[in-house]
């Protein structure tokens, strides 16, 4: 196997365990997860199953419906399946081992809730950067913008926006309030692209060389 295409594999991983480790640190700030992950975050707390299980019926779902949207299945849609697997448990490891005391009060709280932003933007920037594949939310992203014919960015917001929507509707059914999707969320869709977009202007470009030499 090309050294180059080992190298994009361990990039996947480690981005997808990274995204795990701010993910959790998310849920762990209390203020609401990223946007892909609120729904999976308010169905754990109102039944038994962690999140990491959450996680991966939900991306399983978002693997089927674009299997349904484009009428055909893909390697890309196999490779998110395995990604999403991996995904999901290492989220509920990284709870695991972030045993550390939860913040107290509302300004411990946004701390932690914006270095979560930073590890899962880093995170976010390696798996892209790998270009082997992606989790299936922007999968999905990327299916939908086939179809209507219209650019990733469009469509991207409009799918954050409703499955926060959607997250926000089953706290309020199940649980009766606000919870595993608040400011954090919103919060978290707004700057997390940001941060990657500085990454990228940091050190993308040299990992990027890298890749191409």
């Amino acid at each position: 196997m090309d050294k180059k295409l080992i190298v994009r594999y361990i990039m996947l991983i480690v981005g997808v365990i990274i995204m795990s480790m701010g993910i959790a640190l998310s849920i762990k700030a209390t203020l609401g997860t990223s946007p892909i992950s609120s729904v999976p975050a308010v169905l754990s707390i109102a039944f038994p199953w962690t999140v990491g299980e959450f996680t991966i019926v939900f991306n399983a779902l978002l693997v089927i419906f674009q299997m349904v949207l484009l009428r055909k299945i893909t390697i890309s849609q196999i490779a998110q399946m395995l990604v999403c697997v991996l995904f999901g448990y290492m989220i509920d490891f990284s709870l695991l081992i972030l045993n550390f005391p939860n913040p107290t009060d509302y300004i411990s709280q946004w701390i932690l809730c914006i270095i979560s932003c930073f590890v899962l933007a880093f995170g976010l920037l390696i798996e892209v950067k790998s270009d082997i594949t992606m989790l299936p939310g922007d999968g999905s992203v990327v299916a939908i913008a086939e179809v209507t014919n219209r650019d990733f960015g469009q469509i991207k917001p409009f799918f954050d926006l409703t499955i926060v929507s959607i997250a926000a509707i089953l706290a309020l059914v199940f649980l009766g309030h606000l919870e595993g999707v608040r400011e954090g969320t919103i919060f978290a869709a707004i700057v997390v692209g940001l941060i990657i977009q500085f990454y990228d202007r940091i050190f993308g470009y040299n990992i990027d060389a890298y890749l191409a030499d």
